[in-house]
């Protein structure tokens, strides 16, 4: 085995263990997930274990990313075409628009909890507005509690206490433009032309 074969195999375990913690599991209910023990999980991820694609493909249905994330394989062709993903808060933010100025567009993922989560509602500049693609999104804004479902929009102002999670443990994806500048999102309506009858 050469050299930067070794190297990916040793990234292995560090990765899984940050994928298993930004999905907010443990190793127990990770291990109930997969149907893989718990001692080989926590094995995989100390590097005393060596992967293998049996252990490998339950984990990445769990994560939902692709066998090439899970091992940090090279990405080959045109680099333009991948998009890197930022993760925060648990949360993985998928650039959309690179320009420094104006509207910021993402692709927003929120993993699937085993435990729902504490709402920490946060305040910063700017103007939200999201769109939920899959999944039940929860969002606290202000005094109010929405439950969303795919197809269904909503945007405010970010300087109102806010807070977005998965309403009943799945992983949700949406769609989010984020102006720091505050300018809200129109969407024009359809123009109606009156209709016309003949005497």
């Amino acid at each position: 085995m050469n050299r930067e074969t070794d190297d990916v195999l040793a990234g292995v375990g560090p990765r899984l263990r940050a994928l298993r913690r930004d999905h907010g599991l443990t190793l127990a209910a990770l291990a109930a997930a997969t149907g893989v023990s718990e001692s080989t999980l926590s094995r995989l991820e100390s590097g005393q274990r060596r992967a293998t694609l049996e252990l490998l493909l339950p984990l990445a249905r769990i994560y939902d990313v692709p066998l090439d994330d899970l091992v940090g394989a090279p990405r080959t062709g045109d680099p333009r075409i991948h998009l890197k993903p930022i993760r925060r808060f648990g949360m993985i933010f998928i650039p959309l628009s690179r320009r420094p100025g104006g509207v910021h567009a993402f692709k927003m993922i929120i993993p699937a909890w085993s435990a729902p989560p504490e709402p920490t509602p946060q305040t910063h500049e700017g103007f939200e507005w999201l769109y939920v693609l899959n999944g039940h999104l929860r969002l606290v804004l202000g005094e109010r509690d929405l439950t969303l479902q795919p197809g269904e929009a909503v945007e405010f102002d970010t300087s109102s206490p806010h807070w977005l999670g998965s309403a009943d443990g799945g992983a949700v994806e949406l769609l989010i433009l984020f102006d720091v500048h505050g300018v809200r999102s129109h969407v024009r309506p359809e123009t109606h032309r009156p209709s016309h009858t003949g005497n």
